[in-house]
């Protein structure tokens, strides 16, 4: 194998773990996030008064949790990306 071609192969790694650890970042932004506005509708939930509140907010939290879950997910697929990536570019140097 050429210097060159393998120089490529390198580079392609290290742009694709890159781009998998800025979507990581994302994904946990977006987690912290979701966080934030649950904590925040448990904290409404408790102040609310009317039965019809109560239940868009348990709605809210529901599709948050929800979106946790599918975050965590993602977050997961990305992490055993990133593991792969890196013992490919490991093995390659």
């Amino acid at each position: 194998m050429s210097i060159n071609f393998k120089q490529s192969i390198i580079n392609r790694l290290k742009r694709e773990i890159a781009q998998l650890e800025t979507q990581s970042l994302d994904e946990k932004k977006k987690k912290d996030t979701a966080e934030a506005k649950l904590k925040q509708l448990h904290r409404d939930s408790k102040k609310s008064a009317l039965p019809s509140d109560l239940s868009n907010k348990l709605t809210r939290i529901n599709k948050l949790n929800a979106e946790l879950t599918e975050i965590a997910g993602r977050q997961a697929d990305l992490a055993k990306q990133l593991v792969i990536k890196k013992a490919e570019l490991k093995n390659r140097t």
